[in-house]
């Protein structure tokens, strides 16, 4: 449990947040693919990028860390020899469902399984996809479900159907492994693409690695055959995690940056500082990084907000807005209920043992003020329902709700394991 205490005062400071887990297992993923040894410096520390690594090494692909935190991946274009019949995701959902699309193109079969709260979430659009692609899916315990033993290997390629509002990682996980498919491969979308900057994001590392030319429209993806090509590569900071001491500087008032972070990265949750703009911060724009400042004669404003392509920062606007003065609406979300944890649903359940008035809404959710903002709301213990970017939001809370208790904290490790150590330098 981690009590937290009311800073009472503007914020000054800078923080260093981890490399993009979301650019990292891509490019971990990517460089499995290609022909040669890859490196890959900015590794974030996290569990999920842990577990990227030690599937891999499943798959039989050797990975070095060396002493200065740089990664060697032995590609092997794309022909994978599995050394261990099973493959653990643990709680990573982007590790599992890239692994299970890696794994269609290994030599023998492998089961890809994980954690309790991974099983039970949904897999099957992914898995309808490889095995309309000729591979063969065995489920040990549910139908579209970990765990699944995936046999291959792909060879061809050709065109799949799928959904786009359920997922944007299996549309990646796909994306991925298109090159190494004769003739390539064409993904038909049965319905509109949810979380369109990550997928745009796959096609950007795709090409760094020597694949470009992926074409995404908004009824299908076109992905041609290739060969991924050995590079050095750097992972930038993690915008979804710089989102929560941003947000720590729009509730509480005055400063805080994110060194080595610009508005020129190409991940979509860059779209949170445009946000608090909307709310009545100032982004400060630099070279070396981005910064949100609020002087405490503003008012921290809601706002309405189409989240679909940016899921990820649902709970760090949903804790700013839960402070501002006029009503916040989150919409087109309703797809994150199926995420590690209900995000919707266990989001406002927790909000509101602060005294907070969340409604759960058909894809999204509304707040409406309280009286006084933050000095309306009251200190509870809060569940984080094994879902490390609900507790890095309820820290959020912390800086201006006194008493904010956070159950299972150790749950940041999934994404920053150092998470707490700079929330209380930042507010020290």
């Amino acid at each position: 449990m981690k009590r937290l205490r009311a800073f009472g005062r503007a914020v000054e400071g800078a923080v260093s947040v981890p490399g993009s887990k979301s650019i990292a297992n891509r490019a971990l993923a990517i460089a499995a693919l290609a022909g040669g040894q890859s490196t890959v410096r900015g590794l974030p520390d996290g569990d999920d990028t842990t577990a990227m690594l030690r599937a891999l090494a499943g798959l039989g692909i050797a990975c070095e860390t060396a002493a200065d935190g740089s990664t060697t991946v032995a590609g092997r274009g794309g022909a994978f020899s599995p050394v261990t019949e099973r493959v653990h995701a643990a709680l990573a959902g982007t590790t599992s469902r890239f692994v299970t699309a890696l794994a269609a193109l290994a030599d023998r079969p492998v089961v890809v399984d994980g954690d309790a709260p991974l099983r039970a979430r949904p897999m099957r659009a992914l898995h309808g996809a490889l095995g309309s692609l000729g591979a063969t899916l065995t489920y040990e315990e549910g139908e579209g479900r970990l765990p699944v033993q995936v046999a291959g290997p792909l060879r061809q390629g050709g065109s799949v159907v799928l959904r786009g509002d359920v997922s944007s990682q299996f549309v990646s996980a796909l994306m991925m492994i298109g090159p190494c498919l004769g003739g390539g491969l064409r993904i038909e979308l049965s319905s509109p693409l949810v979380s369109v900057p990550y997928v745009e994001l796959t096609a950007r590392v795709m090409a760094d690695f020597g694949v470009p030319g992926v074409e995404v429209t908004a009824d299908s993806i076109i992905v041609p055959e290739g060969r991924y090509v050995a590079r050095e590569y750097d992972v930038e900071p993690d915008a979804s995690s710089a989102s929560y001491p941003l947000a720590i500087a729009a509730v509480c008032g005055g400063t805080v940056t994110i060194p080595g972070l610009t508005m020129l990265s190409p991940q979509g949750d860059m779209a949170f500082a445009s946000l608090l703009a909307r709310m009545g911060c100032d982004v400060l724009h630099g070279v070396d990084g981005i910064g949100i400042r609020r002087s405490l004669d503003d008012p921290l404003l809601g706002v309405d907000a189409d989240m679909a392509d940016v899921s990820d920062l649902v709970p760090t606007l949903a804790v700013v807005g839960a402070v501002a003065s006029t009503p916040t609406t989150i919409r087109g979300v309703g797809f994150i209920r199926a995420k590690e944890s209900d995000r919707l649903g266990d989001l406002a359940a927790e909000l509101g043992k602060l005294g907070a008035a969340v409604t759960v809404t058909d894809d999204g959710l509304h707040i409406e003020p309280v009286g006084g903002g933050a000095a309306g709301l009251h200190g509870a213990m809060l569940d984080t329902h094994h879902d490390h970017r609900l507790a890095m939001a309820f820290a959020v809370l912390g800086t201006v709700v006194d008493g904010i208790e956070v159950a299972d904290p150790d749950v940041v490790s999934k994404s920053w394991p150092g998470f707490w150590s700079a929330y209380d330098s930042l507010v020290a």
